[in-house]
């Protein structure tokens, strides 16, 4: 009858069942069959939205005896139901499977009434253990809570400032500050003033043509015979001399090449990638392709790369940058092209004032002001340490940086700081940050690094965004600092400003305080603490 009813009827009524059993005769293939096609679906239906335990039972002996298992003999499996048909159909439902052969009272008392029992106790127990859920619950919600810990102030986020190298060396060249390159066409018309350094960083040829590596160096021939056919230099100044001294002259051999060089030298200071823009520039000026063509292969030819083919034609912008844009690293820290001197702490190292000045304001002043510097090949250095001014030369010149350790950040950032270079400030402060965060709690407290002592820094050097993140990181980590000696070193309006925003506050601890005072006083244990 229940199978009879609709569906939503007969699945509230199987899920308010205690058991489900399941009876067939062994002998009865059909009733066996009927089963499991009309009941068994039903059953497996309702059990996926509830969980009552089924026993499944085959009644009586197969008169038969034991099953012929031979494939050729189906005799007995016309009328019989085998023992793997009802512990399959047992294991598709998740049942107990038993064979009762009579119902005798040994049977039913032996075998399913000791399944029977078990499962009805299991039954007992799981609404047993419900209504204790229950209860519990009801009277917890009239027990005293433990005080909610709320998450510690979000940090100020530092936000990096984009890189501005080669928008740098392509001021450089508008400028013309620190020039010590004059090309000019034969009949002397014009002159496009230059920098070695820079020429000489993105193309072997101009290596070649002011000295930097010998022909032998070079292993090019087709690179030796461009820059003799295409250049001429009239007088090649000594290296090292004091300022002052005229540019080298550069005869421009081939007229429609020199009436291009403007573009082309702005090709090269803004880093030798944006290829599409120099084709541009040059059809416009020339407004013939056969003349473009022959400009834009002595280009190629000047960016080429000894010992290999020189593959350009139709590469993209992107291609371009991957063969011929070489770096100013190779000339960082080298006496070569070299026209300044610093000399700090007994030592000296070599710089080229192009980039001194393309890069750092502070320094343009510097060589092209009424000051001392301006006029002199060496110059001190006081307040730095050579390998912190190391490391502010090599960003520079490469517009990148690896402090060592927290320290050495901050000994760049103090001299970033007094040649106002706030990018590298900036990265500084990165640093710091990010090797701040990820020190383990254990390792902050046990490290002889001294934050308070990294904040009066940030604050004297006006790292105003570092300053800031530091105290909310004394304040987030209260329970650490505040037992360190240096936290007296706090001034006043930092000391309020850390007690203001401390984690975890007074009120919270305060709050737990009266709820242990409360969990001993009703002599009972905590499940949170």
């Amino acid at each position: 009858d229940i199978f009879d009813s609709d569906w939503y009827t007969s699945r509230s009524l199987i899920g308010g069942a205690d058991i489900i059993v399941i009876k067939y005769s062994v002998n009865d293939k059909t009733s066996f069959q009927d089963i499991k096609e009309s009941y068994v679906p039903m059953i497996k239906k309702a059990l996926n939205h509830c969980s009552v335990p089924v026993i499944i039972s085959a009644i009586g002996a197969r008169k038969n005896g034991v099953p012929c298992t031979c494939p050729l003999c189906t005799s007995d499996r016309r009328s019989c139901v085998t023992t793997s048909e009802g512990a399959q159909l047992a294991k598709e439902l998740g049942a107990t499977y038993l064979e009762l052969h009579t119902l005798s009272d040994f049977y039913i008392q032996k075998y399913f009434g000791d399944v029977l029992e078990y499962f009805m106790i299991q039954s007992l127990n799981q609404k047993s253990s419900e209504k204790m859920k229950k209860r519990k619950k009801t009277q917890k919600c009239h027990r005293v809570q433990p005080p909610q810990l709320e998450q510690p102030e979000k940090m100020p986020i530092l936000k990096g400032e984009a890189s501005h190298y080669d928008a740098d060396l392509h001021n450089l060249l508008c400028c013309c500050q620190c020039a010590d390159v004059a090309f000019c066409p034969e009949d002397l018309s014009m002159v496009v003033e230059a920098h070695k350094v820079i020429l000489c960083s993105v193309s072997h040829l101009f290596m070649l043509l002011f000295e930097v590596k010998s022909p032998a160096d070079i292993h090019d021939a087709s690179i030796v015979h461009m820059a003799q056919s295409l250049f001429a230099v009239e007088e090649v100044a000594a290296r090292g001399v004091p300022p002052g001294v005229p540019p080298v002259r550069v005869v421009v051999k081939d007229t429609v090449f020199c009436s291009c060089l403007p573009d082309i030298l702005h090709f090269i200071y803004s880093g030798a990638f944006q290829w599409e823009q120099l084709e541009e520039d040059v059809k416009k000026k020339l407004k013939d392709p056969e003349k473009t063509e022959h400009v834009l292969e002595k280009v190629k030819c000047i960016l080429k790369t000894p010992g290999k083919l020189n593959t350009v034609k139709g590469c993209g912008s992107h291609q371009i940058t991957r063969l011929y844009n070489t770096s100013l690293r190779l000339f960082f820290n080298t006496p070569v092209l070299a026209d300044v001197i610093f000399k700090i702490q007994g030592a000296t190292v070599p710089a080229h004032r192009a980039v001194l000045v393309a890069r750092c304001e502070v320094m343009a002043a510097m060589f092209n002001g009424n000051y001392l510097e301006a006029n002199s090949v060496l110059v001190p250095v006081y307040g730095v340490s050579k390998d912190t001014f190391l490391s502010f030369l090599e960003y520079l010149y490469t517009d990148s940086c690896c402090p060592a350790s927290i320290l050495q950040a901050m000994s760049l950032l103090i001299c970033a700081e007094m040649y106002q270079v706030m990018r590298l400030q900036h990265i500084c402060e990165l640093y710091i940050i990010t090797q701040l965060q990820s020190m383990p709690s254990r390792e902050l407290a046990s490290t002889s690094l001294s934050i308070v002592s990294l904040l009066k820094k940030a604050k004297f050097h006006n790292s105003d965004c570092l300053s800031t993140w530091l105290l909310h990181f004394i304040a987030t980590n209260y329970l650490i600092f505040s037992q360190k000696p240096e936290f007296q070193d706090l001034s006043v309006e930092e000391r309020n400003f850390v007690e203001m925003h401390r984690w975890p506050s007074h009120l919270y601890l305060k709050q737990l305080a009266d709820y242990r005072n409360y969990v001993h006083s009703q002599k009972c244990h905590c499940a949170v603490m």
